[in-house]
C-alpha cells in the first residue's frame, strides 16, 4: 500500500474508533469470567447470570438502531457519548446488585450502553469518512480492533479478580469506559455521500431496503452469528473450567503459567480475539476484492464444520487450544463482510441505521444462544445441546447468503 494510500486510510477517525470499540468491547467479552464467582457468591444457579447477559444482549441489539439513528440526527460523537454514560451506570448500578432481577434488569442499561459505543455506530462513522476503496479494510481495522479489547478483557478482569471481588471490578470498568470518551474530538468527519444519498429520506431508504429480498436474508443470516459469538463468550470459559482435562504441570501452557482450567478458559477467549484480529484483517482485504455474500457463506461453513469437530473430539488443553485459534479467526471477519455488504447495496448515508437493525438480529441470536447456555446447562448438565444448536444455525447461514444479490441500490445507481 503507497504512502498516500495508507494516509488516507488511518486517519483520526478510524484511529479514535478503534480506541473506544478496544475499550467497550474489552469489558464486554470479560462477562464470561464472571459466571462462576457471581453464582458462587450468591448461590445461584448458572441460568440466572446467564439471562443477565442474554438480556444484556437483547439490549445491545434493540438500542443499536436507536442509537444508529440517533447518530444520524443529533450527531455520532453526542450518540457515542451518551452510550458511555448509560454504559457506565449499568456497570456501576450493577456492582451493587445483589438479587438476579436487578442484575437482569440492570443488564438492560449495560446493553443500551455498548450499543451506543459498539460496532453499529462506530463503523458507521469509520464508513462514512472511508472512501469507497478503503471502506471495507477499515471496516476491517475497526473491528479488528474490538478484538483487541477481547485479548486483553478476560485476563485482565481474571487478574483484577484475584485482588477485589466482581463488584469492585465492574466500577473499574466503569471509570474505564467513560475516560475512553476523551478521544471523541478525533472523531469528526463528513461522510462522502452523494448528493443524491443525501437528498434520500431515511423512510425511503428503510423502506427499499424492507422490500429488498436481499436484506432479509442478511438479516437472517447475521442471527448464527450473534447465537455462536455469544454463547461461546458467555459459557466457554465455565465450560472449560468443568469439561477440560487437567493441564499437565510440565506442558507448554503452565510455562505460560496457565495452571488451572479456569485460567484456560481466559486465555482461550484471548486467544480467540488474538487470531480474529488477523482473521478479520484478512477478511477486509479480501472483501475489497471478492463477492462478500460467498465471503460470508464460508466463513459460517467453517464455523459449522470446526464445532462440529470440537464437541465431537473429547476436551483436552490441545482441542481447546486448536478450537480457540480456528474459530478466532473467523469470530469477527462477517462484521466488516456484512457491515461492507450493507453500505455497498444501500449506500453510507443510513448505514448506522440500516446495519443496526440487521445487528438486531445478531443480537436475537446472542440472547439466545446465552440464555439456552445456561438454561439448558441447569436442565441437563451439560452444553451439548445448546452447542448442536449453534452448529445448525451456522450451516443455515452458510446457505441463506448464497441467493443474496450483491448490486447497488443507491439513488445514482437507480
Amino acid at each position: 500500500m503507497s504512502s498516500q494510500k495508507q494516509s488516507d486510510l488511518i486517519t483520526p477517525v478510524l484511529i479514535g474508533g478503534c480506541i473506544v470499540l478496544l475499550i467497550g468491547f474489552a469489558i464486554r467479552a470479560s462477562y464470561g469470567v464472571f459466571q462462576i464467582p457471581v453464582a458462587q457468591e450468591f448461590g445461584w444457579p448458572r441460568a440466572e447470570f446467564s439471562l443477565a447477559i442474554a438480556i444484556q444482549n437483547l439490549a445491545w441489539g434493540i438500542g443499536q438502531p436507536i442509537f444508529g439513528a440517533m447518530a444520524e440526527k443529533i450527531g455520532d460523537r453526542k450518540a457515542i457519548l451518551l452510550g458511555a454514560i448509560v454504559y457506565a451506570a449499568g456497570l456501576v448500578l450493577t456492582a451493587f446488585a445483589t438479587t438476579p432481577i436487578a442484575h437482569q434488569v440492570l443488564s438492560i442499561l449495560v446493553g443500551f450502553g455498548i450499543a451506543g459505543t459498539g460496532f453499529g455506530v462506530i463503523l458507521a462513522v469509520v464508513g462514512r469518512a472511508a472512501s469507497a476503496e478503503n471502506r471495507s479494510m477499515a471496516l476491517a481495522i475497526a473491528t479488528a480492533a474490538g478484538s483487541g479489547g477481547q485479548i486483553v478483557g478476560p485476563p485482565f478482569a481474571e487478574a483484577l479478580l484475584t485482588q477485589m471481588n466482581w463488584s469492585g471490578v465492574f466500577l473499574v470498568f466503569a471509570v474505564i469506559i467513560l475516560l475512553a470518551m476523551a478521544v471523541l474530538p478525533m472523531m469528526k468527519g463528513e461522510p462522502p455521500a452523494t448528493k443524491a444519498e443525501l437528498e434520500e429520506s431515511m423512510g425511503a431508504i428503510l423502506m427499499k431496503a424492507f422490500r429488498d429480498p436481499s436484506y432479509t436474508m442478511i438479516f437472517l443470516g447475521f442471527f448464527a452469528c450473534g447465537y455462536q459469538l455469544s454463547f461461546v463468550t458467555a459459557h466457554f470459559p465455565a465450560f472449560i473450567t468443568e469439561a477440560c482435562g487437567p493441564i499437565s504441570p510440565d506442558g507448554f501452557l503452565s510455562s505460560m503459567g496457565v495452571s488451572t482450567t479456569s485460567a484456560l478458559g481466559a486465555m482461550s477467549i484471548a486467544l480467540i480475539g488474538t487470531t480474529n484480529v488477523a482473521g478479520t484483517l484478512f477478511a477486509g482485504w479480501l472483501g475489497k476484492r471478492y463477492s462478500k455474500k460467498y465471503l460470508l457463506s464460508a466463513i459460517y461453513l467453517g464455523r459449522t464444520i470446526i464445532g462440529a469437530w470440537f464437541i465431537m473430539t473429547p476436551m483436552t488443553p490441545t482441542t481447546v487450544i486448536i478450537f480457540s485459534a480456528a474459530m478466532g479467526s473467523l469470530w469477527l471477519a462477517t462484521v466488516p463482510l456484512t457491515s461492507g455488504l450493507v453500505a455497498h447495496i444501500y449506500g453510507v448515508r443510513y448505514m448506522g441505521t440500516l446495519y443496526g437493525i440487521v445487528f438486531f438480529s445478531h443480537q436475537l441470536g446472542s440472547f439466545l444462544g446465552v440464555w439456552l447456555g445456561g438454561t439448558l446447562y441447569d436442565v441437563y448438565g451439560s452444553y451439548n445441546t445448546v452447542w448442536w444448536v449453534g452448529v445448525g444455525v451456522g450451516a443455515f447461514s452458510a446457505i441463506v447468503h448464497l441467493p443474496i444479490r450483491e448490486r447497488e441500490m443507491t439513488p445514482q445507481a437507480a
